[in-house]
């Protein structure tokens, strides 16, 4: 891997449905990427991300996938492990998204002083690229981390 595409991925923010493809299908591309980003650097949250992530882990629909206990395994080795962010006013006050929720994204690596973001959502996808914040779906960024 080039120097200069895993300095790119030191500090990533990945959206909260790249994280649960990756919980629910190990072996899938969301969960290979995962490996390859926590090996080269670290996950970046922000209050408003990681809330959207514990909120969407609880919902009844993930019962038969995920037991009670590996949810709670997940959540609590994500918080321990991330590069967390305080969202400034200056950043937070801007809209960038047609979905507003999917902002705090944006505003999460833009805080970082990241250059990535992974996602499977369009409403975010469809940004790419947003001055120099690269928005991937997680076969891009496997594709770029070669």
């Amino acid at each position: 891997m080039k120097a200069d595409i895993a300095a790119a991925y030191a500090r990533v923010v990945v959206d909260t449905n790249v994280l649960l493809s990756a919980a629910l299908a190990p072996t899938g591309a969301p969960a290979r990427l995962l490996d390859r980003l926590l090996a080269c650097g670290v996950l970046v949250f922000s209050p408003a991300t990681f809330a959207e992530l514990q909120t969407r882990i609880w919902k009844p629909n993930f019962d038969r996938y995920l037991s009670m206990e590996r949810r709670r395994k997940l959540l609590g080795e994500f918080n321990a492990s991330a590069w967390w962010v305080e969202i400034p006013e200056s950043i937070s006050a801007q809209r960038f998204s047609r979905d507003a929720t999917d902002d705090a994204f944006i505003h999460a690596v833009v805080a970082a002083g990241g250059t990535r973001l992974v996602s499977g959502d369009d409403d975010l996808l469809c940004l790419h690229p947003l001055g120099a914040l690269h928005i991937l779906s997680p076969r891009s960024a496997l594709d770029e981390l070669g």
